[in-house]
């Protein structure tokens, strides 16, 4: 499974985070250990409150742990890997909590402990985790005979089109995949021979070369959307001008965007806001289908646990009356009967847990079933809006061409009639 970690502060930011239920369709806390409170705010409170005896600003380490989206996990395996990071990063002992999340059909789970040591008023040092992490996920792979990701066999072939959340971020902003820039970008940059030829590339997609605010260069799409160009192309700045000279007189971000707007027809607005129109009534239908098998996964979850803590009280009070009292029981005890009797309720309870532990689990399992059928047609609209957004980012960049060809010809008109004038 995939593993990605941090340390950090602002416990009660990642308390938020981690309880959120727009983003999850399924939440559950699973484990609260070490702590005085039962709810995750307050004891990421208490992490905090004993931070302030130290000097130290990153108090919790978090993890998530994402296994391949169609693997049947169940939560013995994410304990099982949870027990082997705690022990590989010197976290044996440390209060942590496991919360489960399941979002588009997807199940993962996060891990955050605290690193400081009440005894010695002291932080664990996280040296090397992330080279540690990346050891143990090839093994989780191997051990589960899951297809492993090209990254991680070979840190060279990682994907280039990878995002960072303030990409994501953006890109669900204008509700498109937010790999489809990097991949035109990156296309683009291949095939360019100089970076006049790159520019020209890039503006047949709708996509226009600036200078941002920092000097840093820019991309500029027919939205107004502003991408750094180094991250587009997944390289760094002094690499770009190491290929290619670079252009002088490049115009900044705000008088791009006001060329472009100025290009911009509302005949082509249009058909651009025509194509979004469409797009998002598609995707209006399927998340209204979506929250409907949602919340009716979670009345099946609810109507399980209901069923499951009334067989618990039930079981628990015959295995109470098996106890004698009284003189029966005093017997009992001096025979060693009681002790068998106890043994018998101990075995007997951890079956009941085991045997809840997978009807859980495989209800989970049927849910997810149906719910993969939908998020096929969630893939299936994302795949079809991306090919009409590079469809349509083609229209653009063509149209905006064809008008900037003309602006130069007027002024070219302009400029030869001022001059027979003069004669």
């Amino acid at each position: 499974m995939i593993l990605k970690a941090s340390q950090r502060g602002g416990g009660q930011d990642l308390a938020v985070h981690l309880m959120r239920m727009d983003d999850n369709e399924h939440l559950s806390v699973h484990e609260l250990r070490g702590f005085a409170s039962d709810n995750l705010r307050d004891a990421f409170r208490e992490v905090e409150s004993i931070s302030q005896g130290t000097k130290c600003r990153q108090y919790l380490f978090s993890l998530s742990l994402s296994p391949p989206a169609d693997a049947r996990v169940p939560v013995e395996d994410f304990e099982a890997a949870i027990e082997r990071i705690e022990e590989r990063l010197g976290l044996e002992g440390q209060p942590r909590a496991v919360v489960f999340h399941e979002k588009e059909g997807r199940r993962h789970a996060h891990c955050v402990w605290s690193r400081i040591d009440a005894d010695t008023m002291t932080a664990r040092q996280m040296s090397f985790f992330k080279t540690k992490l990346t050891g143990i996920s090839r093994d989780l792979y191997l051990e589960h005979g899951w297809t492993m990701p090209q990254g991680l066999l070979d840190a060279s072939m990682r994907d280039p089109t990878n995002f960072t959340l303030a990409e994501w971020q953006q890109a669900k902003r204008q509700g498109i995949d937010p790999r489809l820039v990097k991949q035109v970008g990156q296309a683009c940059w291949k095939g360019a021979d100089n970076f006049k030829s790159f520019m020209g590339a890039l503006q047949s997609h709708g996509l226009t070369v600036a200078v941002g605010d920092r000097r840093g260069l820019v991309v500029v799409d027919y939205q107004g959307e502003v991408y750094s160009l180094a991250r587009v192309l997944n390289c760094k700045s002094r690499h770009i001008e190491e290929r290619f000279a670079l252009p002088l007189g490049l115009p900044g971000v705000e008088q791009t965007k006001a060329k472009i707007a100025q290009r911009m027809t509302p005949a082509i607005r249009r058909h651009i806001d025509e194509s979004r129109t469409q797009f998002q009534r598609r995707s209006t239908a399927l998340s209204e289908k979506k929250a409907a098998m949602t919340q009716e996964h979670r009345s099946e979850r609810a109507a399980l646990a209901s069923i499951q803590t009334n067989q618990w009280e039930m079981e628990t009070r015959e295995r109470a009356q098996r106890l004698p009292k009284g003189l029966r029981g005093l017997w009992h005890r001096i025979t060693g009967q009681y002790q068998d009797v106890r043994r018998a309720n101990a075995a007997e309870a951890e079956q009941t847990q085991l045997r809840h532990a997978q009807e859980r689990q495989d209800l989970i399992d049927v849910q997810r079933e149906r719910r993969a059928v939908l998020q096929a047609e969630f893939k299936d609209l994302r795949s079809a809006r991306a090919e009409q957004l590079l469809e349509l980012r083609g229209d653009v960049g063509r149209f905006l061409k064809f008008t900037q060809a003309r602006q130069v010809q007027a002024r070219a008109r302009d400029l030869s009639s001022g001059l027979q004038l003069e004669r």
